[in-house]
């Protein structure tokens, strides 16, 4: 056999050396000091820069290697970029970078507990971390997913399955459309996985600091009915960092039975911080939720962890079952595909696991201290700045503020120009439907001085 089959899989002298050639690229991206922002182009562009790179004879691995380093790599912005502040940026450690080479190395299926017994134990340690922050009780797991949405989804999915098993020893009807009760401040993916298993969300108004309380729960609840399937509480907005009010919802949840689960995609990290972990009092009583390690908890794209207080209602929910998958339940207890919408997966908890295990929890919480502090760092200097004032006071790792004097027009002109000029990202939100700037702080080795410069640039 030489054909191209054998030829694409044999390991030679020629795939040696283009490991090494991979391997150095990989070396220098995570020793850049500083990581630059880099720059976006268009199709256009990055079409007459490489010209065509999927040809019936190959262009080579080292050629193909050059344009991505050369050409597409730096057509990407970082996320890692310390004056990368907008949406939740990401600050993966060099551990897990370098430990998701490894992890794409092994060709490890992350599915079922036979095919990966290793690797979802190590996975399961992390996330039994992420249960031991947040108070749940003995017996609770997951699963990691590829996001916050689809964490989102199944978790709903999982609710509504055990609504419905409710309905079903009551002897009552289904009802003609399942719904959700969500604060208006959460996350659009709570929206869009409602659509999805058409459902309704009924949105749940907001007390003065944007934060959903368990007396408007309980009206809600009162006017819906058996129909609610779960409530949908934020432990973190994205857009202010804003924590609802968790025990008192987890207090009506338990008393009206309905499913609680608390999307914390971006300020569950926080919960490692001894000086936010009170702000989470509460979600030791939800029955699910979700954090990124993608997000602040210094892991690769992409990961999610998914949480459950009964893993047995996530296994309902979503086990698929098939002649050709019987084999797989006689082996062990922890398939990880039957807790969430997938069935293939990539074991893509193991980077975060491998640096966790390679610098403890100790050195988390004190990353997302320094993170923190910063918050309050930049806070203090806006209200320094004459030109700026602060919308709303901060909350987590969030900053969000005002330009004085400015129209939508020119927030947007300003951030096109500051990253176009690889100064920064940071882009306008709304608050309040006025336009605000926003920082959101999850590297710790953003400065003071990356701060300064940026107010300088908003003059």
């Amino acid at each position: 056999m030489h054909g191209p089959e054998y030829r694409m899989h044999h390991y030679s002298e020629a795939t040696d050396e283009l490991a090494d050639a991979i391997f150095a690229a990989a070396r220098k991206r995570i020793s850049e000091e500083p990581v630059p922002l880099d720059s976006t182009s268009t199709d256009e562009e990055l079409a007459a820069a490489t010209g065509a790179t999927i040809t019936p004879q190959g262009l080579g691995g080292h050629e193909a290697l050059r344009i991505f380093d050369e050409i597409l790599a730096p057509s990407c912005l970082s996320v890692d970029y310390t004056k990368y502040l907008s949406f939740v940026p990401a600050a993966p450690t060099e551990a897990s970078v370098l430990f998701d080479v490894l992890v794409g190395a092994s060709s490890i299926y992350g599915g079922s507990w036979i095919e990966g017994a290793g690797a979802v134990h190590a996975e399961n340690e992390a996330l039994q971390w992420l249960v031991d922050i947040a108070g749940m009780p003995v017996g609770s797991g997951g699963v990691f997913v590829a996001g916050g949405t689809i964490g989102n989804l199944s978790a709903m999915v999982a609710a509504r399955g055990r609504a419905e098993s409710r309905l079903n020893a009551a002897g009552l009807e289904r009802p003609s459309r399942w719904a959700f009760l969500a604060p208006r401040t959460a996350h659009s993916s709570v929206a869009s996985a409602a659509r999805v298993m058409d459902a309704d969300v009924i949105q749940v108004e907001v007390d003065d600091d944007f934060r959903m309380t368990g007396e408007a729960v309980a009206d809600v609840l009162a006017s819906e009915g058996y129909r609610v399937a779960g409530v949908v509480a934020t432990g973190g907005t994205t857009n202010l960092g804003r924590i609802d009010h968790l025990a008192d919802i987890g207090r009506v949840c338990r008393e009206e039975g309905v499913w609680f689960h608390v999307d914390c995609a971006y300020g569950g990290a926080a919960m490692a911080a001894p000086s936010t972990r009170p702000l989470f009092h509460g979600i030791e009583l939800a029955d699910s939720y979700i954090v990124d390690p993608h997000k602040w908890l210094f892991a690769p794209f992409d990961c999610c962890a998914l949480l459950y207080r009964d893993p047995a209602a996530g296994r309902s929910a979503h086990a698929q079952h098939a002649e050709y998958l019987d084999f797989l339940d006689g082996w062990g207890e922890w398939n990880p595909s039957d807790f969430a919408i997938h069935l293939t997966r990539r074991v893509r908890g193991l980077p975060f696991w491998f640096s966790l295990a390679t610098h403890g929890t100790s050195a988390y919480a004190e990353a997302i201290e320094v993170t923190l502090r910063l918050t309050q760092i930049a806070a203090e200097k806006i209200r320094a700045a004459n030109h700026l004032e602060l919308a709303i006071e901060p909350s987590l790792s969030v900053v969000v503020f005002r330009r004085k004097g400015w129209t939508a027009q020119q927030y947007q002109d300003r951030s096109i120009d500051m990253m176009n000029e690889e100064r920064a990202f940071v882009v306008p939100s709304r608050h309040e439907g006025e336009p605000v700037y926003r920082f959101c702080f999850v590297n710790p080795r953003t400065t003071g001085e990356d701060i300064d410069d940026i107010i300088d640039a908003l003059v």
